[in-house]
């Protein structure tokens, strides 16, 4: 459960953190289950309909920067994707009927870990309402050095910015006067979680630790009456589908939010994963600069 004051600090700075969720037996399996998938990696010599692969992976030195849905893959994630205490806090912020949509492991190995641009992710799936969010749960120490991830606090009361390069979607914000401030270092524990809101501004850096990786599950989840706004009567033919909790509402609930800007002719970009989308990008300030 979630106190009164972490409510208000979610409504407030859109992300709050919940320290020792997850005992250490249960993050030491996830983090075994991950090395397995690792090791599944070798065999493959391009992105896969699981794998994302880090520039220069090889069977020798595998180096996989995500896992894709990891829930359905394993037992192990699907357990903490639908852990009670977890669905209990996201029901505290988005209301009593929860849907979730999918989760990713990214996993940032030691000394390099891609860095991930500065980006909301509402651009990537706008929905009807914006009661969407995302709750991370590290399998590693997870702070500056390693790759945390960075927030700006209270940006998902502001705008959505254009996640476009020219007709492309980038995967990042492209503004070329976006200057996000302030920055916040999100560190956590291994066990601890993150939960963000969809419309915060949130990026991380590479990681430059030689010696520590930093490997993070998100799982997603939303109101059940935010429905996206592609497919809807395909959501309304598979209403109970992905519920957590609650029922499944007949009709979206639509809030007054901003747009999602977008050009006359969108074209997806790279496609694959947000690492390859941001690929699309002439400048990328986190992957050039480490701090």
């Amino acid at each position: 459960m979630l106190s009164q004051k972490q409510v208000e600090s979610y409504r407030e700075d859109g992300y709050i953190t919940v320290r020792a969720v997850f005992p250490s037996e249960q993050i030491a399996a996830l983090r075994q289950v991950a090395d397995e998938f690792v090791e599944q990696s070798r065999a493959a010599s391009e992105h896969t309909a699981d794998f994302d692969l880090e520039p220069g992976h090889s069977a020798a030195a595998p180096r996989l920067r995500r896992l894709k849905h990891p829930e359905a893959l394993h037992p192990a994630f699907d357990e903490v994707f639908r852990d009670e205490r977890v669905v209990e806090m996201v029901a505290q912020l988005v209301g009593p009927a929860v849907r979730h949509f999918g989760g990713k492991l990214n996993m940032k190995s030691a000394a390099f870990g891609s860095a991930v641009e500065w980006h909301q992710d509402h651009a990537f799936a706008p929905r009807s309402n914006d009661d969407v969010l995302a709750v991370g749960i590290p399998l590693d120490d997870m702070d500056r050095e390693n790759g945390c991830l960075l927030v700006v606090p209270g940006s998902h009361r502001g705008p959505i910015y254009s996640h476009y390069q020219g007709d492309t979607f980038a995967g990042a914000v492209t503004d070329p006067g976006f200057e996000p401030d302030p920055v916040v270092p999100v560190e956590l524990k291994a066990g601890d979680i993150s939960i963000h809101h969809g419309r915060l501004l949130h990026a991380s850096r590479p990681n430059t630790n030689p010696e520590r990786s930093r490997r993070l599950y998100l799982g997603q989840y939303c109101a059940a009456d935010a429905w996206p706004l592609k497919n809807i009567d395909s959501t309304r033919d598979n209403r109970d589908a992905n519920m957590l909790r609650g029922t499944a509402p007949d009709a979206p609930r639509y809030a007054d939010i901003p747009p999602v800007p977008m050009p006359d002719n969108p074209r997806m970009g790279a496609g694959g994963s947000i690492y390859e989308n941001q690929t699309e990008m002439k400048r990328r300030p986190l992957a050039e600069t480490v701090e």
